[in-house]
């Protein structure tokens, strides 16, 4: 105690100091978080303004949704959804770009122009298909006149409030855009000067001679630039070697863990003695969702409507014939023929859907169906009941009618009951949708159709299968480091593959098609070159391992990053020199053609607009050359495309007088209103430092 007591002091200010580290230490810590990781929601950065992850997720769902609608597609390859995501990133920054600008001008949409947009003699494309009479394809204003009203009235938490509010906002901001870029519009202007510039370049004509040495004279394994070589290249192309995003390469190999034929046969064996007992079977729906691996309810279907295996078969089949083992899609199959008969080939009907959740369950939903069935047969239309009752508000206000549709159209059970009862008819069924009263009320042509029972097994990999791939591929992990990745592969005969400058969202990858995984690792945990993957990662049915190979940082790349890149470009100019040394002291062509042992060649009929040396291609240089020369001159060696040349001009034919100068005005300024649009948006986003952070999110 007495020692405690003489040092208390001392004890005190080292706690205290010791306290106040840990507390600064911490803050330094979540800051340095912070700033390292950035904001946890924070993909990306636009002019300053961030863009959170949860509004692009928003915003990459209801692509998704629109895509799926617009294609029919029930699901979407890695392929599509990158595609998706991309162009929502794309949407994103263009709208935080575009509202700055229209922000800067204070371009708004009045009140006068909203109600224009919705009920003026031009409305909205989407005004006029919601609320159009679909028989003429006009816009039925009593009908949006008489939403406009309800909505007027409607209290502030109804959501249709907020639901017409999402609706309408894209189309003002897309009016705001649009004036925007009419106003940019309206500042481009193509003068008298440049419209007789314009006639000219495309109708004078060049009457020349030249002589070229290729450069595929000179063989490319003759040629070894130097590193002043690449340097200088580098320096004088600096700007294309920007990167607005960055990129990374990694070469990897795969372990195939696909069905071998031994996992074939085996699914093959089960699927037979599955048949025999589909055959026997008296509940073929039943066995259906007992047995097969996609659960497809029993319908009635037309010709064409089978897959071609089945299509070709079923409708010259009796009932109980089976057919297969057969492959389709992946999986073995087996198929039954259920039942065919003659039935109508599309129906009208209409319905009153009633939504389970709102009354209480199944049970009452059946129950009020009943009760207005029974209405509606002691003499209550059913238009006036659909209009009060269904849930579905699209149909409801046409009296419930959903119009004609053929097979295919409705969802099974509801398909069922309009196909397989007569006209005038009243059946209640129930779908994912909620319970449905159908009134039948008619029924067109007539074809066989038939109800085929399928199960199918998919063809996977057994468990042996995928565990010796994975062991290969674990075993191959543990060998490989840096320096020996290629060596190791070679070994156990294993072609490396190479993805070389991989952005962060890529999906894909050669040979890869769900490559997420891999990419994700190599931009969320490699850190340097030569690091190998932390695990064997499964993308389908391959086992794959990688190894960092590149990382190119956004902006401007260094030398050693495009030295690869740029090596044919480099070698080229070195031949240039070269040939260019040879004609050194020509001062005719004849001269220059003996120097190279080569022929002078003649050329007429070149316009400048359309630079092309006859027999060779685009010859940006050349042709510029050519229309600033003076007749019998000769010009110095110029550094081409396809080799050196050196050029005479004989004559040049000048075109008639343009008598029409306003015409060329408007055809020239047409293809700089194509230009404007892209050109101006690709300034402003160069300008506002987009930042993309998505390969830590997606």
């Amino acid at each position: 105690m007495s020692f405690l007591r003489e040092r208390m002091g001392t004890i005190l200010v080292v706690i205290i100091g010791l306290a106040l580290f840990a507390f600064i230490a911490g803050e330094v810590i979540t800051y340095g978080r912070s700033f390292m990781g950035g904001d946890r929601d924070e993909i990306g950065e636009v002019a300053g303004e961030k863009i959170s992850y949860t509004d692009f997720t928003k915003n990459v769902e209801q692509n998704t949704q629109m895509f799926m609608q617009q294609s029919g597609q029930t699901s979407l390859t890695p392929q599509i959804t990158e595609y998706v995501q991309e162009n929502s990133w794309n949407q994103s920054v263009s709208q935080v770009i575009l509202k700055k600008e229209m922000d800067k001008l204070n371009i708004v949409v009045g009140e006068d122009e909203i109600k224009n947009m919705i009920s003026g003699p031009n409305p909205d494309p989407q005004i006029v298909q919601y609320f159009g009479d679909p028989k003429t394809g006009q816009l039925d204003r009593p009908k949006l006149n008489a939403f406009l009203r309800e909505l007027q009235s409607a209290k502030d938490n109804d959501p249709r409030v907020e639901q017409w509010a999402s609706f309408i906002a894209p189309k003002i901001e897309q009016r705001r855009i649009e004036k925007y870029f009419a106003l940019v519009h309206n500042g481009l202007y193509v003068n008298s000067l440049e419209a007789q510039d314009a006639y000219e370049n495309k109708g004078k004509l060049a009457k020349f001679n030249y002589v070229e040495l290729p450069y595929s004279s000179i063989a490319d394994n003759k040629v070894n630039p130097t590193d002043d070589d690449y340097q200088s290249y580098y320096n004088d192309h600096k700007k294309l070697f920007n990167n607005p995003q960055e990129l990374r390469s990694f070469e990897y190999v795969s372990f195939n863990a696909s069905p071998s034929k031994a996992d074939s046969a085996t699914i093959k064996e089960q699927m037979q003695k599955l048949s025999g007992e589909l055959k026997a079977s008296t509940n073929d729906s039943l066995f259906v969702q007992i047995n097969s691996e996609t659960k497809t309810p029993l319908v009635y279907a037309k010709k064409g409507q089978l897959e071609p295996q089945l299509d070709s078969v079923m409708f010259n089949a009796t009932p109980g014939f089976i057919y297969g083992p057969y492959v389709s899609n992946g999986s073995y199959k087996i198929a039954k023929l259920v039942d065919s008969r003659i039935g109508p080939d599309s129906v009208s009907a209409r319905h009153i859907l009633i939504n389970p959740a709102a009354v209480g369950g199944v049970d009452k939903a059946q129950a009020k169906a009943d009760s207005l069935k029974k209405l509606i047969e002691g003499g209550r239309p059913f238009a006036e009941l659909a209009k009060n009752f269904s849930e579905d508000k699209a149909s409801a206000e046409k009296g419930g009618d959903l119009g004609t549709f053929g097979r295919g159209a409705m969802v099974p059970a509801f398909e069922e009951a309009a196909f397989n009862g007569k006209t005038g008819d009243l059946k209640i069924v129930t779908s994912q949708f909620g319970v449905h009263l159908i009134n039948i009320t008619g029924q067109k042509g007539s074809s066989k159709v038939v109800k085929v029972a399928t199960v199918d097994k998919p063809l996977v990999a057994s468990n042996s299968t995928s565990s010796t791939a994975y062991g290969k591929a674990q075993a191959f992990l543990g060998q490989v480091a840096d320096g020996n990745f290629a060596q190791e592969a070679k070994k156990i005969g294993l072609t490396v593959k190479n993805a070389s400058d991989v952005p962060g969202t890529a999906s894909s990858l050669p040979g890869l098609d769900n490559a997420r995984e891999i990419v994700k690792w190599a931009f969320n945990k490699a850190e340097d070159k030569g690091d190998v993957v932390d695990q064997v990662y499964t993308l389908g049915d391959q086992y794959v391992v990688g190894r960092l190979t590149a990382i190119k940082k956004a902006g401007t790349l260094p030398l050693e990053a495009v030295k690869e890149q740029i090596k044919g470009e480099v070698i080229q100019k070195v031949k240039a020199k070269q040939l260019m040394d040879k004609l050194s002291g020509a001062t005719t062509l004849q001269q220059a053609a003996q120097k190279g042992g080569v022929k002078v060649v003649p050329v007429e009929n070149v316009v400048f607009a359309n630079p092309v040396i006859p027999g060779l291609s685009l010859e940006y240089k050349v042709i510029g050359t050519v229309f600033g020369l003076q007749p019998k001159k000769v010009s110095k060696p110029i550094e081409g495309a396809n080799g050196v040349y050196m050029v005479s001009v004989d004559s040049f034919v000048n075109p008639a007088p343009l008598t029409n100068t306003v015409r060329e005005k408007q055809q020239l300024g047409q293809t700089v209103l194509q230009q404007a649009d892209n050109r101006l948006f690709d300034a402003l986003k160069d300008k506002a430092n987009v930042k993309d952070y998505r390969f830590k999110f997606l």
